[in-house]
């Protein structure tokens, strides 16, 4: 008589829970064929959940699950009821269950499998456009779920510190209105308002401040955002994030509050005490030492800014084209390979290739010789004085390469600051994806409110126009927005931006003076900003907040290579998903109810 599975007999373990400790018990198992073997009398079969595996054990001594296991195949969907026996000698001490084994009797097949695309197991050469288009199938692979459970438990972890520290756990609309942010938004056109045009939000950001206006004092939220944008490692159109919003509070209360979710986070997932508080960094000290304000600090190769060396030596120098970059207020940046860590000759010419690929024109170098002369570089024509200077500042000893980069300056950081992670890379200092066991945490503050918009010749704001300037360079608001440095901060961890926020303006009479600086009119900004604006006239109080980026936790945490290893079903790499086919195309009739006309774009 066939067992009645599921309806009657309940499974009674997972697949990676029975240990010596229940040998002779009689237990139920369901799961899937991770692999078969028959070895003509008996069948063996490794039996896979989300937890694990268990070898089960089919004898001619039951015959009918005897005979039903010589149809099984990888992948079928099967129960299994039979009696826990030690493997005694054959234990196998890579497996949680390796002790053990189940001696089947009954077994039926809940569904059977046709024969995948690629093996289900832990390590798999398929290309990642088939896994994604079977995605479904991908997601059995034990690091895949071991990587979404951890996840699964970060937001448990999360919720119960939040809540614990009095935040309440509150929603806000994913469509709304477009207002200018830091990212393009996707559009979402209204159908029962003809020409109207809903935002996905790109943050909750107005409505977490208007909570604090509403008096509920402590907000998070772990929530989906969305945001038309570029795709790399770390970026997808649609992620997550720990939004969290804070009245009457400093920075300082920020940063305790986040360092100890943090700590909670590594502590509990990894088992890692992380040492508070993290250490803080001007970004302005980031910018010259790293090239960004997302510095990795688990090794050196910091950047030497010599612009003011160059100036000082003028013409006299001898280098030509560091001098006319200084003229053209530009700056001019080193960095030195250390004589214990050195690359050869054909790998220093692969840099440049590195450089001319982020958009410089070349790289200089010099080979610092024992007197402290340079070989290998084409600076050939530089004064000794400024020479020696240079090696001086740099710290440059006898077998040292210095590479040079000198330009415009937002260039010149950018392709410092990546050359200095490849070079990490090359060189061992770091592992090409994870953390090789270093967490360097570091808040970087004190950012510029403005940013320079060299094309339209206008300020922008940096983070967003509620960001608060600091009092003492109020001042400078309409005289001089570039000195302006405001209350903005960013967690960072091992090079990657992993959080940031600010502390919100909720002065009307700073906040004009912020709009006027933007070249925003106040009629402009009504129409941009008018709820917030006028909600902060009712008592709005003292408030800040950040958002934390969980998918990026998620791939620290995991030692994920990219953030599509930490999402359920990501988008590829041109933002499709290769499961679904979307984005896909709609019908004539759907587009003229939303009153939208498709344009096809001219063929290249």
């Amino acid at each position: 008589m066939a067992v009645p599975f599921i309806s009657e007999v309940k499974r009674t373990h997972t697949c990676g829970q029975l240990t010596a400790a229940n040998v002779g018990e009689e237990v139920v198992l369901f799961g899937w064929v991770h692999n078969r073997r028959d070895l003509g009398g008996a069948v063996f079969i490794d039996l896979r959940d989300r937890d694990g595996l268990t070898q089960v054990v089919f004898e001619p001594n039951h015959a009918e699950a005897h005979e039903t296991a010589g149809h099984l195949r990888l992948e079928y969907c099967i129960g299994i009821k039979g009696k826990v026996v030690s493997r005694g000698r054959n234990a196998n001490p890579n497996l949680k269950t390796g002790e053990i084994e189940i001696k089947a009797t009954d077994l039926t097949i809940f569904n059977r499998s046709e024969p995948t695309p690629f093996l289900v197991e832990d390590k798999v050469s398929t290309s990642e456009e088939k896994r994604l288009a079977y995605r479904y199938l991908d997601l059995r692979r034990g690091p895949l779920q071991h990587t979404l459970m951890t996840r699964s438990k970060m937001n448990a972890l999360t919720r119960s510190y939040m809540v614990g520290n009095g935040f309440m756990e509150l929603e806000t609309p994913f469509m709304g209105k477009y207002t200018p942010g830091g990212a393009r938004n996707f559009l979402v056109p209204s159908r029962i308002n003809p020409g109207k045009f809903y935002a996905l939000a790109e943050s909750p950001q107005l409505y977490k401040q208007l909570f604090m206006v509403a008096g509920f004092d402590r907000y998070f939220q772990i929530v989906k955002c969305f945001r038309d944008e570029d795709l790399r490692v770390d970026r997808q159109p649609e992620f997550t994030q720990i939004d969290v919003e804070m009245s009457f509070v400093t920075q300082d209360d920020i940063f305790t509050m986040i360092e100890g979710l943090l700590k909670k986070l590594w502590g509990e997932v990894l088992g890692i005490d992380i040492p508070t508080p993290f250490m803080r960094m001007d970004f302005y000290e980031s910018m010259a030492k790293y090239g960004n304000d997302k510095p990795d600090l688990r090794f050196g190769l910091e950047h030497v800014v010599l612009t003011d060396l160059i100036r000082e030596h003028g013409e006299a120098g001898g280098v030509p084209m560091m001098w006319e970059a200084v003229q053209q207020k530009g700056i001019v940046k080193a960095m030195v390979v250390p004589a214990e860590k050195p690359l050869s000759r054909a790998e220093s010419d692969k840099l440049e290739d590195f450089v001319k690929q982020a958009g410089a024109k070349g790289l200089a170098r010099a080979k610092v010789n024992e007197a402290g002369e340079w070989t290998q570089s084409p600076l050939k024509t530089i004064s000794p004085a400024l020479r020696q200077a240079i090696n001086a500042a740099c710290n440059a000893k006898a077998g040292d390469l210095i590479l040079f980069q000198f330009g415009r300056e937002s260039l010149v950081h950018t392709v410092m600051a990546n050359l200095r992670v490849h070079v990490a890379k090359k060189l061992g200092l770091i592992p090409e994806y994870g953390s090789g066991g270093q967490w360097k945490f570091l808040w970087v503050v004190n950012p510029p409110l403005f940013e320079y918009d060299e094309e339209t010749n206008t300020w922008a704001a940096a983070h967003h126009a509620f960001t608060r300037p600091h009092d003492e360079d109020v001042q400078y608001l309409l005289t001089d927005p570039g000195r302006v440095k405001c209350h903005r901060y960013d967690v960072v961890l091992n090079g990657f931006e992993i959080g940031g926020g600010s502390i919100r303006l909720h002065d009307p009479k700073v906040q004009a003076e912020v709009f006027k600086a933007l070249g925003i009119q106040d009629e402009e900004a009504r129409a941009k900003f008018g709820f917030l604006l006028d909600a902060l006239k009712y008592g709005a109080p003292p408030h800040g907040g950040l958002a934390l980026g969980m998918d990026r936790l998620a791939m620290l945490l995991t030692g994920a290579e990219s953030l599509r290893d930490v999402i359920p079903f990501p988008k590829s790499k041109t933002g499709t998903d290769l499961m679904t086919g979307a984005p896909g195309d709609v019908d004539e009739k759907q587009l003229r109810e939303i009153h939208v006309r498709s344009v096809t774009p001219p063929q290249k």
